[in-house]
């Protein structure tokens, strides 16, 4: 287990909160269990914690179904023919077709039954009270406006001389590092998330991102093998090709499935292929994250490719198989619900990805939940030639105007009672 891990544990066991696991190094006498039986993710785990899988894993089944299928057949059509016609060729393609599947299917597992990077939740709020009191733009039109309100709390690095903003997790409650994010399927703040991939059942991150790229490549490949090598088999035939055709109706079905399928896994390795050399992940393109802006983590083509080829794999940071103690709550509500909250109104949070809330805690109508918020930033105050504010109609309104703000509520058409649920 890592260092950082185990700093986290000892924090953990420090200063433990009621619904926490605290973790153990061995077994006590209390009621203990795997750190995998309590995980507050939406993840599967098979072999005692040993693999880690997405919530949606079962897709599993259709993918090696789609894969094995038309390669099973392919290997067992070049079986029959060798019963017929026993080459040295026939041989070859035959073994070739056995490691090309054999591969996909390791590439496969290796990917779905990784821990993509998952990033340990933190048992506490921050300490700090920089994450309170942030010195943006956004931050500070806000804070004009109403102390009582926030925009999502961010902190600012420097990755290679660039500045990026990680924000803060409310259910994994802690920073994100640069290029993580927080995948809403497995419900875990991953490293270097790319994207979740229903077809494998898995978050694609850090760990196991080369073993995608594997899979999805050896999957071309596989492809491209079948639907060639079956053209060959109809070639080698006599006959006229109609005649052959009509009597090898199994290699024209793998050639059409071949054709289909390459579109989709080959345009996929193309893309990823695009995106290694510019040192994007799929999250961040699509997101148009570098459109404007230069993207801090690009070392060239060449690098880029060498990063992700030559580079070791990061160590996991979390021991799904360490045991923990479990409090007698744990079972029944996720101690990160509670703590978030509290947080929500102690702090008095405004949160623009899980909804917004109001200093007692309570959610916002969504008549303000469905304003655009984006142009905070780029739209600051705007004053009229007299100086004056401008007239526009504030969304944010200050608790010390409680008139008000009842005033205002009212004609929106929402009460206090309609608030609260």
């Amino acid at each position: 287990m890592s260092t950082n891990n185990n700093n986290h544990n000892n924090n953990v066991a420090s200063s433990p909160s009621p619904s926490v696991p605290v973790s153990l190094e061995e077994p006590s006498n209390g009621k203990t269990k795997r750190l995998y039986q309590l995980w507050k993710g939406n993840n599967k785990f098979l072999f005692g914690g040993r693999l880690v899988f997405g919530q949606d894993a079962s897709s599993l089944f259709l993918t090696s179904f789609l894969i094995g299928g038309p390669a099973i057949t392919f290997c067992i059509r070049m079986l029959i023919i060798m019963t017929e016609e026993y080459t040295l060729f026939n041989h070859l393609v035959l073994i070739g077709g056995v490691v090309l599947t054999i591969l996909d299917f390791t590439f496969l597992f290796m990917t779905s039954g990784r821990d993509p990077g998952i990033i340990p939740r933190s048992s506490q709020l921050p300490e700090s009270d920089e994450s309170f009191c942030i010195n943006t733009p956004s931050m500070e039109w806000v804070n004009n406006k109403t102390p009582n309100l926030k925009l999502p709390r961010v902190k600012d690095v420097k990755v290679n001389g660039h500045t990026v903003k990680v924000k803060f997790c409310d259910t994994c409650l802690l920073y994100r590092p640069p290029r993580a994010s927080h995948c809403s399927i497995c419900n875990n703040c991953v490293q270097k998330f790319d994207h979740h991939c229903p077809w494998v059942g898995q978050c694609i991150g850090s760990r196991n991102y080369p073993f995608f790229i594997l899979f999805i490549s050896s999957s071309t490949l596989l492809c491209i093998y079948v639907f060639s090598f079956s053209w060959v088999t109809i070639l080698r035939q006599q006959g006229t090709m109609w005649s052959i055709m009509s009597r090898d109706v199994l290699s024209v079905a793998l050639i059409a499935y071949c054709f289909i399928a390459v579109w989709f896994v080959g345009g996929l390795t193309v893309f990823h292929l695009y995106l290694i050399s510019t040192n994007q992940t799929t999250y961040e393109n699509f997101r148009y994250r570098y459109d404007k802006k230069e993207n801090p983590f690009t070392k060239g083509i060449v690098e880029n490719f060498k990063e992700l080829s030559c580079s070791k794999i990061p160590s996991p940071l979390i021991n799904f198989r360490e045991w923990v103690a479990e409090e007698d709550d744990i079972q029944d509500e996720s101690f990160t619900s509670d703590l978030e909250k509290g947080f929500i109104s102690s702090k008095q949070k405004f949160d623009m990805d899980m909804g917004i809330y109001s200093k007692d805690g309570m959610r916002v109508p969504g008549i303000l939940q469905d304003l655009d918020y984006n142009g905070i930033e780029d739209h600051p105050k705007k004053t009229t030639k007299a100086g004056a504010k401008d007239g526009t109609f504030d969304i944010f309104v200050p608790a010390d105007q409680e008139l008000k703000y009842s005033q205002w509520r009212s004609k929106v058409g929402v009460v206090a009672q309609d608030v609260k649920h």
